[in-house]
């Protein structure tokens, strides 16, 4: 009897396989670049795969052209330059903080320093020392810090907790420098996350974001963490706080993305069931997400980023002249999620963008059709 089982059971799996391998109408794999059926991304005017800009979500000139000066010269006046002519409550200012933070961060692993060798991330130590009441630079210096936590320290060691610590501390100190900018209390969403903040702490944090920037989707992204179910809160929370964020976000609001992020976060490990991101929790989130990129502004520097997370569902879901017309605006830059989850962005960005390709030309698209 035991026998008659293992072998319905090999025919089944059998079965199984022979469903996956066979290629229905419209359905795509990948092959060997050069091989006869390859579909040519390059055929679209998109960027080779070694020239997507893993640093960014989109584009960004000015940060670009100050990062290069910095980091080139070691003199941080450009950076504080930079963000003292930005927003204080804007989008931009905030990605600028993260990327500042970031470069000194890459900086200070690459060259850690040594007896008579100077350590990497300097300029961001002289500009502390040399402009201790500089707001910018005390808010890049306590985003600095996150960044040293998660990417030297494990979380819940004592290392971890010392330098999330040093954190909050940095965050209160740049919080009085400039008390109605909100990006201080952006970063301390990361120390919360790390450290573990009661619910009741972290409300009151979140508090002090609505009041200086409201609809602020960057922070929301960031406050999104705190309530999944991988770190402090639930699948359940997670979706109530991005649906509460979507249902009163103003007209041209990227707000109403927030429930596609959630259910990117709670995605299963392995997914079982068949038309998973067809279904309807997937769809309403991406229509909501479409809608969202289609009404904001143009020039709203977080739009890259639910673009990039709609290219994965899109594709996910065979959406593929839906992916295209995304893949048509951010092609180039790859420093968003999904792909930063990856050891190789532009890789696994160049596999969807691939799929999407080659979905399209299967189902009669060609770059004649793809407008831009």
């Amino acid at each position: 009897m035991e026998i008659l089982w293992v072998l319905m059971a090999l025919v089944m799996l059998g079965f199984v396989l022979l469903q996956l391998s066979r290629r229905r109408r419209g359905a795509v794999g990948l092959v060997e670049p050069g091989h006869p059926d390859a579909a040519d991304p390059a055929n679209y005017g998109f960027a080779r795969e070694e020239e997507l800009d893993v640093r960014m979500p989109g584009p960004d000139q000015d940060l670009l052209d100050v990062l290069d000066l910095v980091q080139r010269t070691q003199d941080y006046r450009g950076a504080q330059q930079l963000l003292a002519g930005t927003e204080a409550a804007g989008e931009r200012r905030w990605q600028r903080v993260q990327a500042f933070a970031g470069a000194a961060s890459l900086e200070l692993r690459q060259r850690p320093g040594g007896v008579g060798e100077t350590p990497g991330g300097q300029w961001l130590r002289v500009w502390r020392a040399e402009a201790p009441k500089d707001a910018g630079g005390a808010a890049v210096h306590a985003e600095f810090l996150v960044q040293q936590a998660w990417r030297t320290a494990t979380p819940g060691t004592d290392e971890f907790r010392i330098i999330m610590e040093e954190a909050k501390t940095a965050c209160g100190e740049a919080a009085l420098l400039a008390p109605g900018d909100p990006i201080p209390y952006l970063v301390e969403l990361s120390v919360a996350r790390g450290l573990g903040y009661s619910r009741e702490e972290f409300e009151q944090l979140w508090l002090k974001i609505l009041d200086r920037a409201p609809h602020h989707m960057g922070a929301h992204l960031a406050a999104l963490q705190y309530w999944c179910e991988k770190w402090h809160g639930s699948r359940e929370l997670a979706y109530s706080f991005a649906e509460a964020a979507a249902a009163r976000a103003p007209r041209g609001s990227l707000l109403a993305a927030m429930p596609l992020f959630a259910v990117f976060e709670h995605l299963p490990e392995v997914n079982l069931v068949s038309g998973f991101y067809q279904s309807e929790v997937v769809t309403k989130a991406v229509h909501g997400a479409l809608h969202a990129v289609h009404s904001a502004r143009p020039d709203d520097p977080m739009q890259a980023h639910v673009r990039h997370l709609l290219v994965f569902f899109l594709v996910r879901g065979e959406r593929w002249a839906e992916a295209m017309n995304q893949l048509t605006v951010i092609d180039g830059h790859v420093g968003a999620l999904p792909w930063t989850l990856s050891a190789d962005p532009a890789a696994e960005f160049a596999v969807y963008r691939a799929l999407a390709v080659a979905g399209y030309e299967a189902n009669g698209g060609s770059p004649a059709t793809l407008p831009h």
